[in-house]
């Protein structure tokens, strides 16, 4: 009987796994989650509240094993706009939560099916652009050059300038303080990779250890080289200070019901629920492939979760919910079994609104940038690019161009445009396989090999017109299930001119399509 896989075992099984990685997940999420909300235009308790519903809620609903859902930085444009749009925030979360009934019918109507038709090139696409996204946008970060949101993920950054610009301002402005904390925390990471793991196990994972490294760095500056200690809190994990659990409770408005029959909302919502569906679907899939036990998510019932957590989410004045997979790509990366990680890295982000703020808020970025910079080199490794090379130019063209496209604009539309040429490439294979040409002096034989469609008429009538006079050619169509009228029509054709080239066609066909055909032709 094979063993087990981590889901089908009982829950505190893989806790040695997965409490050291929901800590990993948490100081990712933790800025993630206030630096969408800042870029979103939102408050900030907004993307935190995002966060714990993301863990508490959807970890528990959803039945993928190591996914984390929390606001995304796909979704800023849209709640933006949204936000601008409606006129108030209220009226913003109650489209979130209009936004997650329609999820659940999402999934009731089983459109989960939908991320099965994203090609496996464009799926490795994707995650090998989040890795070069977490590289280059990370570097400002490490140098202290911190303008643009922690998590953001689009080409043009803000004020008007775009990923590679800020890396130049970033150098031209470098904080030395925040990169000897960068250098340090980077330094920490890959030594307890190398050292660490094998005197205590998994319990203290390399992330944790790179911020804790990171935040006494610079506890020792403002000891003994205040000019490089960092203080500013654009440079340091900011998280608002609120008096106990009323003070969370009353802290967001609540949906405005009163405007439940304005189209500008359920248009708004809409929105939200279609993008943050493919977006999810899209993260989950992905999450799949990097999964060592290959567990597959069910994705209606992740839809479902989604759902759930957008209302949830919506109630208490969150933001909207997506599966993510920079924090996905953590939790595996810190070695999780179960969605338990997900689950505790929810816990964790509530508690960090109710009692951490003031040890969470001396954690420098610069830090953080170390973590997320290792994460993505290894979703685009170079032993990544080789893989998909091997596999030939159908998948590793649609590969390429997948990345390019999500790094040049953004997630959605980067898929979009990989899907449509890993498409191209599958009809391309399809019309070159579709009809095979061998001959042997004045012998020839064309063989329908798959179903043909009009699509290959050109080819066949290629071949047809290559063939010599007084050559003698069979057509094999035995092995096609359908064969277009317009093939059948090219036929016929070639057996009219055939007779004056002095050729002899025999046929052989199953397709009922072409056996009616010349059945009919005979009886004339």
């Amino acid at each position: 009987m094979p063993p087990l896989t981590p889901d089908k075992q009982p829950w505190h099984t893989h806790l040695a796994a997965d409490i050291p990685a929901s800590l990993v997940v948490f100081l990712v999420a933790l800025p993630l989650c206030l630096g969408i909300a800042l870029a979103s235009g939102a408050p900030l308790l907004a993307g935190l509240f995002a966060g714990f519903v993301g863990g508490l809620v959807v970890g528990t609903l959803s039945g993928s094993p190591l996914s984390v859902s929390g606001p995304a930085a796909g979704l800023t444009v849209v709640v933006a706009a949204g936000i601008a749009e409606l006129g108030a925030y209220s009226a913003f979360i109650l489209a979130v939560v209009l936004a997650g009934v329609m999820q659940l019918g999402f999934g009731l109507l089983r459109a989960g099916a939908v991320a099965h038709f994203v090609p496996v090139a464009v799926v490795h696409g994707m995650l090998a652009a989040i890795g070069c996204i977490l590289v280059l946008k990370q570097v400002p970060h490490a140098l202290g050059y911190d303008v643009d949101f922690e998590g953001d993920e689009s080409f043009v950054g803000q004020g008007g300038g775009n990923t590679f610009t800020d890396i130049v301002a970033a150098v031209q402005n470098a904080d030395l303080g925040a990169f000897i904390i960068f250098v340090a925390a980077l330094g920490a990471l890959l030594l307890w990779q190398k050292v660490g793991k094998k005197m205590v196990g998994s319990w203290m994972p390399p992330a944790l250890v790179a911020v804790i490294v990171g935040a006494l760095t610079n506890e020792l500056f403002r000891l003994y080289a205040p000019d490089l200690h960092l203080t500013d809190a654009t440079h340091l994990v900011t998280i608002p200070d609120l008096s106990g659990l009323s003070g969370i409770l009353f802290a967001l408005p609540f949906p405005d019901f009163s405007r439940i029959g304005d189209p500008a909302v359920w248009r708004v919502a809409a929105t939200i629920a279609v993008i943050a569906s493919v977006e999810s679907l899209l993260s989950v899939g992905a999450c799949d492939k990097l999964d060592p036990f290959h567990r597959i998510t069910p994705t209606d019932r992740e839809l479902k979760a989604q759902g759930a957590g957008n209302i949830v989410s919506g109630l208490l004045g969150g933001l909207p919910i997506t599966a993510v997979i920079v924090r996905s790509s953590a939790n595996i990366d810190a070695g999780a079994r179960t969605r338990v990680s997900a689950i505790l890295h929810g816990v964790l982000l509530l508690l960090s609104v109710l009692v951490l703020a003031p040890i969470l808020n001396h954690i420098p970025l610069s830090a953080l940038a170390a973590v997320l910079i290792v994460m993505g080199l290894r979703l685009a490794s170079v032993r990544v690019f080789h893989a998909q090379y091997q596999r030939g130019k159908g998948q590793f063209v649609p590969f390429l161009i997948t990345l390019g496209a999500i790094l040049f604009t953004d997630l959605l539309v980067g898929v979009a445009i990989g899907v449509g040429v890993g498409i191209f490439y599958v009809i391309r294979s399809n019309f070159r396989s579709a009809i095979v040409v061998a001959h042997e002096d004045h012998e020839y034989l064309i063989r329908f090999a798959k179903d043909v469609s009009f699509l290959n008429k050109p080819a066949l009538l290629r071949a047809f017109s290559a063939i010599p006079n007084g050559s003698a050619v069979l057509i094999d169509g035995t092995r096609a299930q359908f064969i277009d009228p317009d093939i059948v029509d090219a036929i016929d054709d070639f057996l009219l001119s055939a007779k004056a080239r002095n050729i002899t066609v025999e046929l052989r066909r199953s397709a009922t399509s072409l056996n009616t055909h010349f059945k009919q032709e005979a009886a004339a």
